[in-house]
């Protein structure tokens, strides 16, 4: 028995203390610990905080992740403006004690999956280092520096008072997960072991695996690594191999490369992600007891861009119908639980979209694991600027110095991920008129890609390209498929002057045509929509805290263009009704760079309601977007004729004299009806409705519910009109942690337990602890009957 953990509690204070057995210290193995508890913080900067006997207090206990900016106030004045959605920002430093006491052969490192921004870190007041790159992934070796008395602190300071740095709402603090990882002196090395499918069919497939064993220990190590294949549904082997038995020189490194066989693979595919693991084992043959390993989830899958055909998985054509996302969770902020992120991707999933762009930016690395495991494709993007800044105080000021390191790390962290199907190095880069310059930085970034994943193609979201000559000076070249933002005409004549360039759309907007020239050209490998989820931030006028672009609004409810999209894109029989009430106005053709300043407000064009404010008798637009053969239209039970998909794609419309009652729209394949909606009149309200969603994948701190309130008549009829506040109250009050709505104009708290109902809805989180306690929800508003929802962990 290597080691024991144990927790103690000290005056209220946490400290971890890992206690070793120095008669069993040879029989080091891997361990690593969440440390996202017990961190001590407060938001002000402040001097020597560093240092053992600074006296902390008075800080707040905090768990990670943790984001301070979310908590606000929303402020006009905010130094963010609308672009981080007039939250604030600032300084802050977090501090953590613990209990170690260091032995013989073993190494210790701290490893943390993103710090928002310019983070500084030491250790018992020796400066690891500093990382400006909020949504890079780091790790440090404590090794060195642990105290001979083993009473440890670690304290990291967070910088991001210098604004606007960002775009969108980035957030702040120590936003991602952290963990404690020791091994023995003869380790894997981090991020270095990296299985690829070399080819795979139904019968056979051969993977390709690497890595890197380091031995820090002060003798030379006859080594040897095993590598093993575990079918998940049984946890039982499939194959294995070891490697021979290799000499490293000591304070060296070596890389071992090894091909394993698999017969009758289950692969991995958009229906079934399936997932294999790889146990990759290290151990001296002088000490076989003491080992390192580690396990890497593996999707067997093949993956290939065609300049004629598009894009193949195992060797299957498919259109990537791909939306854009940022990382924030809106109620959560940047510290987004997984739980929400497996209800929002179920939601985009639900509309037919099956790729993700992580826009601009790394993800958190667990958000990956999602996307292998539901089954998404994912474009990986690394930086929204390079040289040239989008804001004063945003990433180009430490571009030239960082940007090798930081799309090295992105890759050698995520390049095990089946879902990703392409590396993108910037989006909208404005270095580009800059040819030299521009030709110069992508061919490094490009080679450094390469180098660290040649498996994967790389690609960029070209800005303005026709503007810059990027198709004519050999920059678009560079790149393996070519990318382009909107412009998508452009992006088709480029591929015909050279029908040998690989194309992709990486940002298009949500009209019709854009769609239809990806779908009905072959070469066009896919789009992704500009943009997934309402996200905070990149607002142009005050009072609007959020972006109002998504499919799906920011508690994962549809926009009537979430279910136009469903219907160009679901495999699934699928019906959309609504009145016209406003054209829809006409896109830019570079949303965000518009030379007249546009109000970030989505105007309403189609609503979902049989609620008209002139109830005499005139005539309603009716639109039906459904992908059904036929589809029959009915106004108090009384026929109104059938109408026919389209090829175009475009709806089907009715004008309808208006009629109190309930229209209903039947969707028929073959005769047969296959989709039945309606819209109702709504009367007055009378009560709320509570509904749960749960994530399936996740428990802990990422195990969030949404709690859906909706404001009903009598008749049980959502009330699209409904703003009445709703309040929530449950029986463990500390299991509601969030609150939020739809509407991107208001300015409440997400952390009081009330809400105002946004066309008829609004949100509660409940976060459920592990003892299976019952937890009841209670949610009430004036005038209204209220209501109580059950949980408990399953």
């Amino acid at each position: 028995m290597p080691h024991l953990l144990k927790l103690f509690h000290i005056s209220g204070i946490s400290f971890f203390a890992f206690i070793f057995f120095v008669a069993h210290a040879e029989n080091i193995t891997r361990s690593i610990k969440t440390w996202d508890n017990d961190w001590k913080f407060i938001q002000t900067d402040t001097t020597g905080a560093e240092a053992k006997a600074y006296n902390d207090s008075s800080w707040k206990l905090v768990t990670l992740p943790h984001d301070w900016s979310i908590a606000g106030p929303f402020d006009i004045n905010n130094p963010t403006g609308g672009a981080g959605g007039f939250l604030p920002a600032g300084i802050g430093w977090y501090r953590k004690s613990f209990t170690l006491k260091r032995i013989h052969e073993q190494k210790l490192s701290i490893e943390f999956d993103g710090v928002m921004a310019n983070s500084d870190v030491w250790i018992n007041e020796h400066h690891l280092g500093k990382r400006p790159y909020g949504y890079s992934s780091f790790s440090y070796d404590l090794t060195p520096y642990l105290s001979e008395d083993g009473n440890n602190l670690i304290a990291v300071r967070v910088d991001n008072a210098q604004q606007p740095a960002s775009r969108w709402y980035s957030g702040s603090g120590i936003y991602r997960h952290v963990r404690l990882v020791s091994t023995p002196l003869l380790h894997l090395g981090h991020w270095s072991t990296f299985v690829s499918t070399r080819d795979a069919t139904k019968q056979t497939a051969h993977l390709n695996i690497e890595t890197l064993v380091v031995n820090e220990a002060d003798t030379a190590k006859d080594v040897s690594v095993n590598f093993e294949v575990k079918d998940p549904a049984n946890d039982l082997s499939i194959t294995s191999i070891k490697s021979h038995v290799t000499r490293i020189e000591a304070h060296t490194t070596c890389e071992i490369k090894e091909c394993i066989t698999l017969s009758n693979p289950t692969l991995w595919s958009l229906e079934n992600p399936y997932l294999y693991t790889l146990k990759t084992s290290v151990s001296a043959n002088d000490n076989p007891d003491s080992c390192d390993c580690e396990v890497t989830p593996v999707g067997i899958r093949t993956i290939r861009f065609d300049a004629s055909q598009g894009f193949f998985l195992n060797d299957k054509n498919l259109k990537l119908k791909g939306v854009c996302l940022h990382d924030d969770g809106s109620a959560f902020g940047a510290a987004v639980p997984l739980g929400l992120w497996e209800i929002r991707l179920n939601a985009l999933k639900k509309l037919g979209v099956n790729a993700i762009r992580t826009a601009h930016n790394p993800p958190a690395p667990e958000f990956l694991n999602l996307c292998d495991q539901l089954g998404f494709l994912v474009m990986d993007e690394s930086f929204d600027c390079w040289t040239v800044g989008k804001n004063l105080y945003d990433y180009h000021l430490v571009f030239e110095a960082w940007n090798k390191i930081d799309i090295r790390d992105m890759v050698l962290r995520d390049r095990n991920h089946p879902s990703i199907v392409l590396w993108s190095t910037g989006n909208e880069i404005h270095d580009t008129p800059k040819t030299e310059l521009a030709y110069r930085i992508l061919k490094d970034l490009v080679d450094i890609i390469h180098k660290n994943d040649p498996t994967r193609p790389t690609t960029q979201a070209l800005f303005r390209p026709n503007v810059s000559h990027d198709y004519d000076n050999g920059l678009a070249d560079l790149l393996d498929v070519v990318g382009t933002n909107y412009r998508y005409n452009e992006l088709l004549a480029a591929h015909e002057t050279k029908p040998t360039r690989k194309i992709i759309g990486t940002e298009n907007g949500h009209e019709l045509p854009a769609w239809l020239a990806v779908r009905d050209n072959p070469e066009y490998a896919g789009e992704f929509i500009w943009s997934g989820i309402d996200y905070l931030g990149e607002s142009r006028t005050w009072p609007i805290i959020a972006n109002p672009s998504g499919l799906l609004d920011r508690t994962s409810i549809p926009h009537p263009d979430g279910y136009i999209f469903q219907s160009w894109w679901s495999d699934k029989p699928t019906l959309y009704l609504a009145r016209r009430v406003a054209p829809t106005p006409p896109r830019p053709t570079d949303p965000g760079y518009e030379t007249t300043p546009v109000p970030r407000k989505r105007t309403k064009t189609l609503l979902a309601d049989w609620n008209p404010k002139t109830i005499s008798p005139h005539l309603e637009s009716i639109e039906v977007y459904s992908n059904c053969d036929e589809v029959e239209l009915f106004l108090n039970k009384k026929s109104l004729g059938s109408k026919s998909l389209s090829s175009d794609l475009s709806p089907r419309t009715w004008s309808v004299e208006y009629t109190p009652g309930e229209l209903v729209a039947v969707g028929k394949n073959k005769n047969v009806a296959v989709y039945t909606t309606a819209l109702v009149t709504q009367l007055k309200p009378a009560s709320i409705k509570l509904s749960a969603i749960y994530p399936k994948r996740v428990q802990g701190w990422d195990n969030i519910i949404c709690i859906m309130a909706e404001v009903v008549d009598g008749n049980g009829t959502l009330n699209t009109n409904a703003s009445n506040l709703i309040k929530f109250t449950s029986n463990i009050p500390a299991s509601i942690v969030a609150v939020d709505s739809g509407d991107n104009a208001s300015h409440e708290s997400f952390y009081l337990a009330k809400r105002k109902a946004y066309e008829g809805r609004c949100v509660a989180y409940v976060r459920l602890d592990s003892t299976k306690q019952k937890v009841i929800v209670t949610a009430s508003a004036e005038g209204l009957s209220s209501t109580q929802l059950e949980m408990i962990n399953p």
